[in-house]
């Protein structure tokens, strides 16, 4: 059994890198080329969110029984599925539409992470509670600036966007790294 837990936790540890690593690579992205279309920003932003729900389903479904908050996880995960499968199908979505959703994505996202950091009784976010508190702010801040701001420039709104994407990444791969050093 203690031979499955460490696979488990290997593999968990590799999918937390590549969801960090593609995050701040998405970020990275926008900050670079913020005059981008917004056709490419819905295709760029509808791919990494289907990744992250690929990523984060397949971390919950691993975590299942031994994470006391796998379920939190899987059901972002569904959401966050969604919610790429429909920016990939409606390219044409309004920019007042693809605003909202991303503001309500970075509001989820952030109250999963605090929810995590409070509740979790697991080591592993024992281990990483205040990393799993600065994610969630920072989630929460920005889905909040990204929904209060509506008619702010384009550019910023990509800057905001761009700067959450690679803070979210370098947090997780700070987890992942923090998990990993503490199995070994």
């Amino acid at each position: 059994m203690a031979k499955q837990d460490k696979q488990l936790e290997a593999q968990m540890w590799a999918l937390v890198i590549g969801e960090g690593v593609l995050a701040v690579l998405f970020g990275i992205a926008l900050l670079f080329w913020p005059s981008a279309s917004l056709a490419l920003l819905i295709f760029l932003f509808g791919i990494f969110v289907l990744v992250w729900g690929i990523t984060n389903l397949i971390r919950s479904i691993l975590a299942m029984g031994k994470v006391s908050t796998w379920w939190i996880e899987l059901i972002f995960s569904l959401l966050t599925l969604g919610l790429g499968v429909y920016l990939l199908r409606n390219p044409e979505v309004t920019f007042a539409a693809f605003i909202i959703l991303i503001g309500f994505t970075f509001i989820v996202r952030g109250l999963i992470d605090l929810v995590v950091a409070f509740f979790g009784k697991d080591d592993e976010v024992k281990n990483a509670r205040a990393l799993h508190v600065i994610g969630g702010i920072i989630g929460v801040v920005a889905g909040i600036i990204v929904l209060s701001q509506p008619v702010a420039s384009g550019v910023a709104f990509v800057w905001i966007v761009g700067l959450y994407t690679v803070l979210e990444g370098v947090l997780l791969i700070t987890i992942a790294l923090r998990e990993r050093s503490i199995l070994r």
